[in-house]
């Protein structure tokens, strides 16, 4: 008699131990939301994520001890680009200071989409660095260039890469590599801290707010805004991602709803529930290398300078 109280003692101790494990745990996740989030503003900087995801800085990283940790695992990492219409001007630029600053003694693919193979420059390649050029069709909204890489990048994923890599990146080609780019920022799954909401309070995200949109996201929520011009991880995360957004993509258009950011507002939906295992900061996609960057002390990669309204049609 005396065991089985004792039994039920235990377990309601765990119980309520556990319970308050949980209501402390709540707690912290929120105090910590709100103190690194919607307070951000002064020099400090977040490094860790409320859910123990890392926040890669300048100093937060061994170059040298991370990059041998991956190099013995003989990785290969490929990288999407696309370059429809005017943007082929921009190739040029991205390809050399890739070869210059990113994944440096790694095995890379670059895939490259474009609707002008016959304007693509001649870049030397590194070694262990290829270039595939693939044709797609030429699109006349911008909207739709954007949007439809996430049907590109998931047929991609599923058809060919399966033995072919094991991390991959998307990126904007209208950019420009002005620092190392390596083994730091790999992880199963990866986003990039927008560089133009990365020190602003929650409410001024510019999240999809209109509840039939499959990208809503209610008014108190939200981690962080990522950009969709840089994101990436394991091939089998980053293709559930593409995936996703795709089919919710989909529905949007069957109802006639375009979210406010396009592919960028569906990708900060999926990252909301589906939490990145690691989050690059502004370092590694900067708004236009001519712009003070405040606290963000090394830039890495960049927008480049160009005038929207020229070089994205329907704009």
């Amino acid at each position: 008699m005396r065991l089985r109280q004792s039994v039920h003692f235990f377990l309601f101790g765990m119980f309520v131990g556990l319970s308050l494990s949980g209501l402390i745990l709540l707690s912290y996740t929120s105090w910590f939301r709100n103190k690194q989030m919607d307070e951000l503003g002064g020099t400090d900087i977040v490094s860790m994520t409320p859910w123990l995801a890392p926040v890669v800085w300048e100093g937060t990283f061994d170059s040298i001890m991370i990059d041998s940790i991956f190099k013995q695992q003989n990785i290969t990492i490929a990288t999407t680009v696309f370059a429809l219409g005017k943007y082929t001007r921009f190739l040029k630029d991205f390809l050399e200071s890739a070869e210059e600053h990113y994944f440096v003694g790694f095995r890379v693919h670059y895939y490259l989409f474009t609707d002008q193979p016959e304007a693509v420059p001649e870049v030397k390649m590194g070694e262990n660095h290829h270039l595939t050029v693939r044709r797609v069709p030429s699109l006349d909204r911008w909207q739709d260039i954007s949007m439809g890489r996430m049907e590109i990048l998931e047929k991609l994923i599923k058809n060919e890469l399966a033995n072919e890599a094991d991390y991959i990146f998307c990126l904007d080609m209208d950019t420009k590599f002005y620092g190392r780019w390596g083994a730091e920022s790999l992880g199963r799954l990866v986003g990039v801290i927008h560089p133009w909401f990365f020190d602003y309070p929650r409410d001024q995200f510019s999240y999809e707010r209109r509840p039939e949109s499959q990208a809503f996201i209610p008014a108190g929520e939200g981690d962080y805004y990522y950009t969709a011009a840089a994101f990436g991880g394991s091939l089998d995360d980053v293709h559930h991602l593409t995936k996703t957004c795709w089919e919710q993509l989909n529905i949007d258009a069957a109802n006639s709803i375009e979210a406010i950011w396009h592919e960028e507002s569906h990708l900060n939906k999926y990252f909301l529930y589906n939490k990145p295992s690691k989050l690059l900061s502004p370092e590694y996609l900067w708004r236009d290398i001519s712009i003070s960057a405040g606290q963000v002390k090394k830039i890495r990669f960049s927008h480049v300078a160009k005038n929207n309204a020229e070089v994205r049609p329907n704009f």
